[in-house]
């Protein structure tokens, strides 16, 4: 018999798929060059916060040493910053990763995993890799007045059931970019059983302007199965050095820990998130920047007769009626680059990130 690692691979990981990060984009710059107007990975195009880069710099002196296992200092600071004691955090190398391994800890196959059609692709996968059965209640209608393909959450809690142990929610929402009100989330948790966790993952959570729209964080005290996750990679602009974090109750984090690795962040993503979590300014400007040129396309978009959801991220999802993918492609081949997102069951959608004005005009023009 020829040697087959899969077949010694456990039979969970026998099924699954790899999560798809989309086009070889170091390949693209090299073959596009200047002109690629990157699109299609949600990144913060204003770029690194000046604080974060000089602090990155200062502690590349330091990586002979092992980092702070504990990111010490980073640690109080996000304790201050969201008002939680420093044994509520757990940090990871990106959400991505924090989100997988809570699937590891308290999901299996006598233990669900609930998500929302249209969610984010990592929670399925993240069911998959725990051998856990997927519970996948369908999206809200596309007719919806303010969140169409969104979380239905009155159906999600409609269909619980007692082996479901684990709940991925995203507000906003990646790739639909909608939202639910802090008031839903709220009557949501009251229907949920206290040994059933419910995640929020607010990886664009520093978008959030909506009225209605707030952080679940303000949540965790009164209930313990809550759990939030962060990341530094959205309007943060450190997407390259890989760093999230989540909230949760200190009991929930004190189990997560026995799982996470000792060192899986790095001296300078450390340094580079603790520097611009007080460059306050910068992430206003971000968001500001951001909010301005959303609203710019969303207008454009509108009156060349596209639609978009409402979006309170930094991208919009571009729903064609059709097919997408030859617009894709001819937006490709003129070196704009966006997401296709028939892997998530929306093959007439394209989603399109808010990139810097230059990224945004050539998107619109070569449109």
């Amino acid at each position: 018999m020829s040697f087959d690692p899969e077949r010694l691979a456990q039979p969970a990981i026998r099924r699954l798929r790899a999560y798809d990060p989309g086009h070889d984009l170091p390949r693209l710059r090299t073959r596009f060059g200047a002109v690629l107007a990157e699109l299609g990975s949600n990144e913060n195009a204003l770029g690194p916060s000046p604080a974060a880069l000089e602090a990155a710099h200062a502690a590349l002196s330091e990586t002979y040493r092992y980092p702070d296992p504990r990111c010490g200092a980073l640690r109080e600071a996000l304790a201050q910053q969201h008002g939680v004691t420093p044994d509520q955090l757990v940090f990871g190398n990106g959400s991505h990763e924090l989100l997988m391994q809570l699937a590891q800890i308290f999901a299996g196959a006598d233990a669900a995993v609930m998500h929302a059609q249209f969610g984010f692709a990592v929670f399925p996968i993240a069911a998959a890799a725990a051998g856990a059965p997927a519970v996948c209640v369908p999206a809200l209608p596309r007719t919806h007045p303010t969140a169409p393909l969104g979380h239905d959450l009155d159906a999600m809690a409609d269909a619980l059931r007692e082996d479901v142990r684990l709940i991925y929610l995203a507000n906003p929402n990646n790739p639909t970019g909608t939202w639910f009100t802090h008031a839903a989330l709220e009557a949501f948790l009251q229907r949920v059983p206290r040994d059933t966790l419910v995640v929020v993952d607010e990886a664009y959570g520093e978008y959030m302007q909506a009225p209605g729209l707030d952080t679940a964080i303000a949540l965790l005290d009164a209930h313990p199965n809550l759990i939030v996750t962060r990341s530094f990679s959205k309007a943060y602009a450190l997407a390259g050095l890989r760093i999230g974090y989540l909230l949760a109750h200190a009991s929930v984090a004190a189990v997560f820990e026995r799982l996470r690795e000792s060192f899986n962040i790095n001296q300078v993503a450390q340094a580079a998130a603790r520097a611009v979590l007080d460059d306050a300014a910068y992430l206003q400007s971000a968001i500001d920047i951001n909010a301005a040129e959303r609203a710019r396309m969303e207008r454009t978009l509108s009156e060349r007769g596209f639609a978009t959801l409402p979006s309170q991220t930094n991208f919009l999802l571009l729903d064609l009626g059709e097919d997408a993918q030859v617009l894709e492609q001819r937006l490709f081949d003129q070196a704009v680059i966006v997401r296709p997102m028939g892997g998530y069951g929306l093959p007439h959608t394209l989603r399109v990130s808010v990139g810097s004005r230059a990224e945004n005009d050539r998107f619109l023009e070569t449109l």
